[in-house]
């Protein structure tokens, strides 16, 4: 094994990444660009009965997506291909064939039926469950016969019966496994592919991992694997078990606690940026105080001596409100290109295309409000609607009348109408509007609140005059003239 860091992300194809998975992926990526490592994908697809159409685009579409870049894999191929298990069955078969040579491994002939009864059996007297090593002691005339007879069989592990396994994790310390409490596993399975105990160990050995970064849920595993390496002769990488992410009520995280695909986070309008920052903050810490931090700055000081051991909570309010801190540091333009594709997948196509120019005019009237991207469309949706929708009592502002009302939107429009186009300011429309209205006797809310409706078919909006100036003198003038006919009808 090499001196240089050489980590792994092993995802299996099974359906959308898990925010938990793609954290264990970052992990190891901030690991190997902290320590001038490289970072490898592969793709861990023995249990074809699981394996679903697209996974492994998505993952890596995902991976893409928040900038995690990998050195060899798929699409990107390297040296110590191929990246897919699928496709290095030869080398698995060997090590099989060695471990039987030594008598670390043998044929269980037990049925799928057996194992299920002795389980169930188990669970009963309140045992511990697991295999019983019924296979592991058949004489070779019982073997004979079973080969014989065409039984299919499973290759397992030999456990040692005695003594302890253990090891010095880099994030848990030293931890430790009666060997008794571990039943002979199984290596590879009766349709001839490994199991991920069996592939895990042979992968990474061949691609000279040197740190193993993975879920605690992988802890329970490592004494099978650490006796894997031992029974081949191969060195053993360093292990290093992340704490777990719980929800807010320190239960598993489900989808109670929020979306768990990375895809439904991204469909959801949460940028990569703000998702970058918070999975680091789901057992790492800078400092115990910064929250907000870009990825440079996280890759630049990651170290495994920062990664806690307590489990982490998942808090989506704190995600949102990450989020739109992130949003809010974007600059106009860049929040445009982002939030298009939220607007082309929400509005009508009488709606499209949108005008980029026009986009980029609306886009500073929204950034202090949006926590997510898609807010977007609906914070925007009147801004090209053509015709606001709402009910005519709503441009009626308290103590006034449809009269009265009818009376200030024809004076503004009336006021509106001979501005110079090159004049149609925020400021300038303000100063206007304010006047008409002492004149016509009426305050600001009024005046102002019936304007407001008229625009948007909305109470509560950005500012007036920002808004007014940023859809133009023939959209304002369209849209009072709207209010009129309402009114008037």
């Amino acid at each position: 094994m090499s001196n240089s860091v050489r980590v792994r992300y092993a995802p299996s194809p099974t359906g959308d990444p898990h925010i938990g998975n793609i954290r264990t992926a970052m992990f190891n990526w901030l690991f190997a660009r902290r320590n001038g490592g490289r970072f490898i994908v592969r793709v861990e697809d023995t249990d074809q009965s699981r394996i679903t159409a697209g996974s492994v685009e998505n993952i890596l579409d995902g991976l893409e997506w928040l900038g995690i870049d990998w050195d060899e894999g798929p699409r990107v191929g390297g040296p110590y291909g191929p990246y897919f298990q699928s496709e290095r069955l030869a080398r698995y078969n060997a090590a099989a064939e060695r471990l039987i040579a030594s008598g670390d491994a043998y044929r269980c002939y037990c049925s799928p039926e057996r194992v299920a009864e002795l389980r169930k059996e188990q669970a009963r007297n309140k045992q511990r469950q697991g295999y019983d090593g019924h296979c592991r002691f058949l004489s070779d005339a019982e073997r004979q016969t079973q080969e014989s007879s065409g039984a299919s069989w499973v290759l397992r592990f030999a456990m040692p019966q005695s003594g302890s396994t253990s090891v010095d994790d880099a994030i848990r310390g030293h931890v430790e496994w009666r060997n008794d409490l571990t039943d002979d596993f199984v290596l590879v399975k009766s349709d001839g592919f490994p199991t991920y105990h069996m592939a895990v160990v042979i992968d990474d050995h061949d691609m000279d991992i040197s740190h193993v970064l993975r879920a605690e849920e992988w802890l329970p595993s490592t004494p099978r694997h650490v006796q894997l390496y031992r029974a081949l002769a191969l060195p053993m990488p360093q292990f290093g078990h992340l704490p777990m992410i719980l929800g807010s009520d320190r239960a598993k995280l489900s989808k109670r606690h929020g979306a768990t695909s990375l895809m439904e986070y991204r469909d959801a309008g949460y940028t990569p940026e703000a998702l970058i920052n918070f999975m680091a903050l789901l057992g790492w810490s800078l400092d115990g105080a910064t929250e907000v931090m870009p990825a440079d700055t996280i890759r630049q000081h990651f170290t495994l001596e920062r990664v806690g051991k307590p489990a982490a909570i998942f808090d989506l309010d704190k995600l949102q409100w990450m989020n739109g801190v992130y949003i809010r540091q974007l600059a106009p333009d860049g929040l445009a290109d982002r939030l298009l594709p939220f607007l082309e997948r929400e509005y009508p196509p009488e709606l499209l295309p949108i005008d980029p120019d026009y986009l980029l005019r609306l886009v500073p009237l929204v950034q202090e409000r949006l926590k997510t991207l898609a807010d977007g469309p609906d914070m925007l949706s009147y801004f090209f609607a053509d015709s606001p929708q709402y009910d005519a009592q709503m441009l009626v502002q308290r103590n006034m009348d449809a009269d009265g009302t009818l009376a200030a939107i024809q004076r503004a429009a009336a006021v509106l109408s001979d501005v110079d186009p090159q004049q149609f300011t925020a400021e300038y429309l303000e100063e206007l509007l304010r006047a008409a209205g002492s004149e016509l006797g009426l305050n600001g809310r009024q005046f102002f609140g019936a304007l407001r409706v008229a625009m948007s078919g909305r109470n509560a909006t950005p500012p007036l005059f920002d808004m007014m100036q940023a859809m133009g003198p023939e959209r304002v003038l369209h849209r009072l003239s709207l209010a009129e006919a309402r009114l008037a009808g």
